[in-house]
């Protein structure tokens, strides 16, 4: 990985990228403080045998006095989707602030950001400095548009006024070997169930796990006050119904249907020539990754 024996925090570490982030970090020696509010005790557990030293916070207001102070970085995958204006906003713009704050004598941050941030293009390829908006996903989570795009501001202040070298990181549809947006696909499809896909086109730059993981020194080595900015996704453009179609032929599911609608996510897809000028190419290509994902849920669902 080329990220070892630092002091790490992970804010948001039992989220689908943050969990991922967190073992991957404590497995190759780093001491690793895993923040969130950990209602699930066998989640802790959980973390805890993965070597993730775990820390009980609610970022709506947050008590950081165990946190530690002298870390090598922050990463901040924290997330709150409430659809309560005055809780996400505390939780996901004032507690980016905070937690810079608290660990501001950091080497470098990653602040994880989403491309819901950006206004809608109709599928046109969304740059770093493309126009930002707030209805992305206002049908499924009317707050998160506007609180992603907040968190970034409170960030990028914190990191000049801190003089704390910071990466806003836009990720677009993480997906695993046994979890993510695309899951939830495989499994409707396989239930019957049609499939929503939004009449403007739904169309993604998919980036597995490994490759987030793999990428992570790179864009903490990217860090700079100001912040740097950056699209955080896949190399190639996917649609819903095409990584459906697939899946489903792999797992011999019938063929999905899908429901053409104006009430979910619409194309996000992102231009890739800053971060792959910077990141370089991601290793997973959709096909493998999404062929992975198959495998696994076909074989845990017999």
């Amino acid at each position: 990985m080329g990220l070892t024996g630092g002091v790490i925090v992970v804010a948001g570490c039992t989220g689908q990228v943050g969990t991922a982030v967190a073992k991957a970090l404590a497995a190759v020696g780093n001491e690793v403080h895993g923040l969130a509010r950990f209602k699930d005790p066998t989640v802790q557990e959980a973390m805890e045998t993965a070597g993730v030293t775990c820390h009980a916070v609610d970022l709506v207001d947050p008590d950081l006095a165990a946190v530690p102070r002298e870390v090598d970085h922050l990463l901040n995958f924290a997330v709150t989707k409430t659809g309560r204006w005055a809780k996400d906003l505390a939780a996901n713009a004032d507690a980016a602030g905070l937690l810079m704050s608290h660990c501001r004598s950091a080497r470098s941050v990653l602040h994880c950001s989403s491309t819901a941030v950006y206004a809608p293009t109709g599928g046109e390829p969304m740059r770093e400095d493309s126009p930002l908006g707030r209805d992305h996903h206002q049908h499924l989570m009317p707050t998160y548009s506007t609180v992603k795009t907040a968190a970034e501001s409170v960030a990028n202040f914190a990191a000049k006024e801190f003089d704390l070298p910071t990466t806003i990181a836009r990720l677009c549809v993480p997906y695993g070997d046994d979890e993510g947006w695309p899951m939830f696909h495989l499994l409707m499809a396989q239930g019957g169930q049609a499939i929503p896909v939004h009449t403007d086109g739904s169309r993604y730059n998919p980036i597995h796990h490994d490759d987030l993981v793999a990428q992570l020194p790179v864009l903490l080595d990217a860090a700079t006050t100001p912040a740097t900015i950056l699209n955080w996704g896949g190399d190639e453009v996917v649609s819903v119904e095409e990584w459906t179609r697939y899946m489903c032929d792999i797992a011999g599911a019938p063929e999905p249907t899908f429901e053409p609608t104006e009430f979910t996510i619409p194309s996000a897809v992102i231009d890739t020539t800053r971060s792959r000028e910077i990141l370089g190419p991601c290793q997973v290509g959709w096909r493998d990754g999404f062929r992975r994902l198959t495998e696994t849920i076909v074989v845990g669902s017999r």
